[in-house]
């Protein structure tokens, strides 16, 4: 489960740190409000390429880092301890 997104230095974004909940978080806002931009550094996280243009202007690097705990069922735990 995704805990906690930081972004620094990514497109319009300067730094920010985004802190999920147990459940359903939802992201809204009006057209160009930045919804497109989170998205886009979910992406990254998650291990999609990218290039140089999402660097923040004036920049010299973008940062995208999460905080991920995986979610352990009782099903798992037998099938990883059987191993």
């Amino acid at each position: 489960m995704l805990e906690e997104l930081t972004i620094t230095n990514y497109a319009i974004i300067d730094n920010l740190t985004i802190s999920f909940t147990k459940g359903l978080n939802v992201l809204t806002g009006e057209t160009g409000a930045g919804k497109s931009i989170l998205v886009g550094a979910l992406g990254l996280l998650l291990g999609q390429k990218s290039d140089t243009s999402v660097i923040r202007t004036g920049a010299e690097e973008s940062i995208v880092s999460g905080v991920i705990r995986p979610v352990v069922t009782e099903e798992l735990r037998e099938w990883l301890t059987s191993r």
